[in-house]
């Protein structure tokens, strides 16, 4: 049923997200700035810059988190500032450096957060999860033991707990040796693919980005200064690689003419 609703919810007009002239201002400090972009469903889009370029604050206004100076954010159609209730519980969201319960072991962290989001069968899923981010060796270790590579895996199973139509996404494989970090962007892309889900995620890892996203936002300053697919941002910047186009970004060099 949910499958059915989600391949219908993809066979219509409206985009997945829909951000409009958003803004958050500190006081004289603009951290998002009059910030515009819309996903279609079951993309994956990335979402760069540099360090304060406002993407963790573009991220807590859509999760609701942080309430917008003005704008307009809508998930799956429904306006986040006026009934983000309604979308919450299909939408998750993952990183490595947003913590949860130490004393819990990861078995009892995962069955918590499935009881937030009303599961029926946490158990079993529980269970799928573990064993598709090799996570059932440390089911009963306290999540404080664990290592920062571990840490994000288990931040990874909780993110997909509900399925999600939309996976918000700061840093997945941050702190994680190659070779996990590619089973995780494969076992990502199966998922994308299998669910039509939506993902938006923010990355310093350009490689990353190239692998998995349809088209990249660049932010600098609170602004969308420039948009399309890696390889259109490769091309358009003369550039090798999208490692290349985020350092030109970052430096300020003008586009080439």
């Amino acid at each position: 049923m949910i499958i059915a609703t989600r391949q219908a919810h993809r066979a219509g007009t409206l985009s997945a997200i829909e951000v409009l002239h958003l803004q958050k201002n500190y006081g004289d400090i603009i951290a998002v700035d009059q910030l515009s972009f819309s996903i279609p469903r079951g993309k994956t889009y990335a979402l760069l810059g540099g360090n304060g370029a406002g993407k963790t604050t573009t991220l807590s206004m859509m999760l609701g988190l942080l309430l917008p100076t003005s704008g307009t954010i809508r998930i799956l159609g429904i306006d986040m500032i006026k009934d983000r209730f309604k979308a919450l519980p299909r939408m998750n969201f993952t990183s490595p450096y947003v913590d949860i319960p130490h004393r819990l072991t990861v078995e009892q962290n995962l069955r918590v957060y499935g009881g937030l989001y009303g599961l029926k069968n946490v158990k079993r899923r529980i269970t799928v999860l573990a064993e598709e981010y090799h996570l059932t060796p440390l089911l009963k270790r306290r999540y404080g033991s664990l290592s920062q590579g571990q840490k994000t895996r288990v931040s990874l199973a909780k993110s997909l707990l509900n399925e999600p139509e939309i996976l918000l996404m700061d840093e997945p494989t941050a702190a994680l040796d190659p070779y996990t970090a590619d089973q995780v962007r494969t076992a990502l892309k199966a998922y994308q693919e299998r669910l039509g889900a939506t993902i938006l995620l923010a990355s310093h890892n350009m490689q990353e980005v190239e692998r998995l996203c349809e088209k990249v936002l660049m932010m600098k300053k609170g602004r969308l200064v420039d948009q399309g697919s890696p390889a259109e941002l490769i091309t358009r910047y003369g550039e090798q690689n999208l490692e290349d186009v985020f350092i030109q970004i970052a430096k300020g060099t003008e586009l080439p003419q």
